[in-house]
């Protein structure tokens, strides 16, 4: 097997062809002593069903994953496709204390925020935070979860990011 070495890296083109790859939108909220954290994440997957495991990934130098770290706890909210708004609320940099103004949550058994109307909630505790290249993965055990925000099985529907941009989903099929 030959080694590939690039030493002129083109790191635009990794993130262009990346981008190819839909994602679901997230916000992982948590807590920084009485004050709702949280931040924009499409990074988010499944890990394990048993145990019950999830993943996401934060860049390491996140002051919102710093925050939050402390408290052992997390909440991951899947954006519903009317919640765009909240997607580039919660990326944007230097708005952190401003992110829940208007923004209604109430709290997950860990006591980190679950946001109103997400299509679904999954509220973790830190099972473990492991450095990778520029980022984490945070691992975390599934304490609880819930979906169908309305529990009425007519949506909402979930929130896509796709090279760059936001759109909803329609099956097929």
């Amino acid at each position: 097997m030959s080694e590939i070495v690039d030493d002129a890296f083109d790191a635009q083109q990794f993130r262009t062809v990346l981008g190819h790859f839909p994602t679901g939108v997230t916000i992982v909220s948590g807590m920084d002593g009485d004050a709702p954290v949280g931040f924009t994440i499409g990074s988010f997957t499944s890990v394990s069903l048993d145990p019950p495991l999830v993943g996401f990934l934060p860049m390491k130098d996140s002051t919102t994953w710093a925050a939050m770290a402390q408290a052992g706890s997390f909440c991951v909210n899947v954006l519903s496709r009317d919640q765009a708004d909240l997607c580039w609320k919660f990326a944007k940099s230097g708005n952190e204390t401003e992110r829940y103004t208007n923004v209604d949550w109430h709290p997950a058994p860990t006591g980190s925020p679950i946001i109103d109307r997400a299509v679904a909630w999954i509220d973790c505790k830190v099972e473990e935070v492991v450095e990778m290249g520029d980022h984490y993965f945070v691992l975390g055990r599934v304490i609880a979860l819930e979906a169908d925000a309305d529990h009425n099985g007519q949506g909402p529907f979930p929130l896509l990011f796709f090279k760059g941009t936001l759109g909803g989903f329609a099956a097929e099929g």
